[in-house]
């Protein structure tokens, strides 16, 4: 599964205009009064001005073999949240390190290394080595019903976790992160899982779907 567009919601989108663009250097594409679109390499990334939007948890794919240049590029330009002392977190069953940090919107980004992925790179850390979005969190009430509507998406399964708390549903390119919100927050800092909406055009088997999270539910049909 790629996670090949995201839509998300902020009531600040002259702020995350900057963070994006001369934080994090991504190119910005169209701008719009309320809307922003910025492109990576194999996903967009939108935000759209919205009053009420609640930050959500969100990650990058980087460059496998660059999490220590990734992190001092990152020191530069943000805090880091840290796990205990630790800037950089290890996940070896995913074979996987990862930094997390904040936007303006207190939104929980991550830019993470799959060591599995062949996308090694060359020279310093920069923009150029942060390739897509790799994940967006799902926080619900009602964790059984999210994971059957996304695992009934030709195509998609479980990547990793369990049945009742924690889930990752997808591939290394592109992950749904789901958990029961009444029962887990966000990792690292254990900030509060609001059920955030958002819109996210994916790629499996071929087939693009569009998926859409609202009032705690899941609607999907293929584009």
């Amino acid at each position: 599964m790629k996670l090949k567009e995201l839509t998300l919601y902020t009531s600040q989108p002259s702020v995350l205009e900057d963070f994006y663009k001369h934080i994090l250097g991504l190119k910005l594409v169209d701008k719009l009064d309320d809307e922003l679109l910025f492109e990576l390499k194999n996903s967009k990334l939108r935000f759209i001005r919205k009053e009420s939007s609640r930050p959500y948890h969100f990650a990058f794919n980087i460059a496998s073999n660059k999490i220590k240049e990734a992190l001092e590029w990152l020191k530069s330009r943000v805090s880091i949240l840290k796990n205990k002392d630790d800037d950089i977190v290890d996940f070896p069953a995913w074979n996987a390190e990862s930094i997390y940090f904040y936007d303006p919107d207190k939104n929980i980004l991550e830019f993470i290394a799959r060591k599995n992925l062949d996308n090694k790179t060359e020279g310093d850390f920069s923009t150029e080595d942060i390739f897509e979005i790799s994940e967006i969190g799902i926080a619900t009430k009602d964790f059984t019903e999210k994971f059957k509507s996304l695992t009934a998406i030709p195509g998609v399964s479980k990547f990793s976790g369990g049945d009742e708390v924690f889930c990752a549903i997808g591939s290394e390119y592109g992950l749904f992160i789901l958990i029961d919100k009444n029962r887990k927050d966000w990792f690292p800092g254990n900030d509060k899982a609001f059920s955030s909406e958002f819109i996210a055009i994916i790629e499996a088997n071929n087939t693009e779907t569009k998926v859409e999270f609202k009032d705690d539910t899941i609607t999907h049909k293929t584009l």
